[in-house]
């Protein structure tokens, strides 16, 4: 059987796309010429439903046709503050595949250093530093790369990659001239705030020529939809789709297929009716359109939308108080619906493996669509899920930082836990983030100072003057004794000398080192 080309009823998505899809046939056709080729980089841009994840789909068929291996990963806008998700999904397939053994041998020096941001060895006691976690794992990828020959890389939704995960990409994209690996990036303009749009703007900087995709013309459009209906759709009709969709190509592949499942005629006559259509397929509509599949359907997909990804049909089910029976039906009332996916879930079968939503809008619109403290709640009891299943605190922080403070104690804990996890694998800032909010819970008395002084560790080496502001406040209260207090007055007096305040500095440390006997704590002062 011959394959369609792109542009063809069976890929609506990447209609118009073929100037993006020849750039990924010519990137891949060099990289296979040997294993000495240079490496490069393809940079995909465009606002949501322009057919990015199409385009992705359609490298990874066009490289798997070709013999290369394939790494996928998909950024996912509930998981931005999950240190290393991305890049540890990106390596799933290699790291499955290794031994404990192969994989130190694999490292070398390096996999006491990157193992525990891959996840596949226990972090030491000392903190991580954050650059040589980063250069680990660019030493792992690239020794990896050159096993799997030829690879290719796609990490689709950048935009919401982790922070963690865009540093080492970036690290990467720079070094890529002297090793033959194909990467390709697909994300949303202007999506990224901060510290990750620097980082998605250097990666630019290390691609060829960026691919700003654009929607369909009229004609595009209109080729579209006699591909897909038939060759009987009348002009005004095909107009009214354009019209509608704004050319928009995931929202005009969805519309066509809501034609086709209502049976609407493709003639002018019927163009009254694509405006509520399309309305059906995003937003509201959508909402709409999940309610109908009922309640337990819906709960499942809230549920689906709190995970974001790892989607078993055996964690939503325990997510969702639902049977497991009962989550089976959902689940496959859902794929039914084009709401959810398997990948390669045939038509009829019942979901097995993890799922996922088929557009990142879909996603997007139903956690949207989760009340409030529905949501808040859900949060919570997946953090509990996570914990129980002993993927441990950091696993379970990016939940706990979605529930309401509430002068939870234990809560607190939690969230301290999970910032050393993150500390001991080289995330600082992912650590930030959880001390940040166990401030707000409040943290009690006794421990309040700890977490201050714990917050100022996270921040020394990205905001001197932040962790000034938080180890003054820390050494003010009391409950901050012995070595802890000196480890304070030490980092402080660092910060100060950063921020270039050393006259404070030296007076801090002389002013503490009074307070001490003679002995080790006053030595190190």
């Amino acid at each position: 059987m011959t394959e369609e080309p792109p542009g063809t009823a069976g890929s609506g998505a990447l209609w118009e796309r073929d100037t993006q899809v020849a750039a990924v046939e010519r990137a891949i056709d060099a990289l296979r010429v040997d294993n000495s080729s240079p490496g490069s980089l393809l940079l995909f841009t465009g606002e949501a439903g322009l057919g990015k994840t199409a385009l992705m789909a359609e490298t990874r068929r066009l490289a798997e046709r070709r013999k290369c291996v394939v790494w996928s990963v998909r950024g996912g806008e509930t998981l931005k503050s999950v240190p290393f998700n991305v890049v540890r999904q990106l390596l799933q397939p290699a790291l499955l595949s290794l031994m404990p053994e192969e994989a130190r041998e694999y490292l070398g020096d390096w996999y006491d250093i990157a193992g525990p941001a891959l996840g596949i060895t226990e972090p030491g006691e000392r903190l991580a530093d954050p650059q040589g976690v980063c250069d680990g794992l660019v030493a792992a990828v690239r020794r990896l790369a050159k096993r799997d020959w030829p690879l290719v890389l796609l990490i689709d939704d950048a935009h919401w990659a982790d922070q963690e995960s865009l540093r080492w990409l970036a690290a990467f994209a720079e070094r890529l001239d002297d090793l033959s690996v194909l990467v390709v990036v697909a994300h949303r303009p202007d999506e990224a705030t901060g510290a990750r749009a620097d980082l998605l703007a250097a990666i630019a900087r290390s691609a060829g020529p960026v691919a700003t995709l654009d929607a369909l013309s009229p004609a595009g459009a209109a080729g579209l939809t006699r591909g897909t209906l038939g060759a009987h759709a009348d002009d005004p009709f095909c107009r009214e789709v354009w019209a509608v969709t704004g050319g928009n190509p995931y929202e005009t592949v969805e519309l066509l297929a809501k034609v086709q499942d209502t049976g609407l005629a493709p003639v002018e006559a019927s163009c009254g009716g694509l405006r509520e259509l399309n309305n059906a397929a995003r937003g509201g509509g959508l909402v709409a359109r999940l309610e109908e599949l009922g309640l337990e359907a819906t709960r499942f997909a809230w549920a689906a939308a709190i995970l974001g990804t790892g989607i078993s049909v055996n964690l939503v089910a325990r997510l969702a108080t639902l049977s497991h029976h009962e989550a089976y039906r959902c689940a496959n009332l859902l794929c039914t619906a084009r709401i959810l996916i398997e990948p390669q879930l045939m038509a009829g079968q019942i979901p097995v493996n993890d799922l996922e939503f088929v557009h990142p809008l879909i996603a997007t619109a139903v956690y949207d669509s989760i009340p409030d403290a529905t949501r808040t709640a859900m949060h919570g009891i997946a953090a509990q899920v996570v914990t129980e299943s002993g993927r441990g605190a950091a696993a379970a922080s990016h939940h706990l930082l979605h529930v309401y403070p509430d002068d939870d104690e234990e809560l607190v804990e939690q969230l301290r836990e999970a910032a050393r996890e993150h500390q001991a694998v080289g995330a600082p800032d992912a650590a930030r983030r959880c001390l940040e909010r166990a401030l707000l819970e409040p943290p009690r008395a006794e421990s309040h100072p700890h977490v201050l002084f714990e917050l100022g560790c996270a921040t020394h080496l990205t905001a001197p003057a932040t962790t000034i502001g938080h180890l003054q406040t820390a050494l003010a209260m009391p409950g901050l004794e012995g070595d802890r207090r000196v480890d304070a007055i030490v980092r402080l007096s660092q910060a100060l000398l950063h921020n270039d305040q050393l006259e404070e500095a030296v007076r801090t440390v002389e002013a503490e080192a009074t307070r001490h006997q003679p002995g080790p704590a006053r030595m190190r002062l």
